[in-house]
């Protein structure tokens, strides 16, 4: 009978942890701050222009030196 009681409340105890652990976030964890204690002095580094990407050859190419040498 016992060998029944523990895969039957498994799903329970799985759920009464991840709610335990939720309020265990919300009241234990510390608040992180509202604002951010320093604005950063520069804006973030942001690329001119994408990155061009080399371009692939096809499935169906043949393996030659052309295409292996890109």
């Amino acid at each position: 009978m016992y060998a029944l009681i523990v895969p039957a409340s498994t799903p329970f105890v799985l759920l009464a942890t991840v709610m335990g652990l939720s309020w265990w976030e919300d009241h234990v964890l510390p608040t992180p701050p509202a604002e951010p204690l320093e604005a950063p002095a520069e804006a973030p580094f942001a690329p001119a222009a994408p990155a061009q990407l080399a371009e692939l050859p096809r499935v169906d190419a043949v393996l030659t030196r052309e295409v292996v040498g890109r």
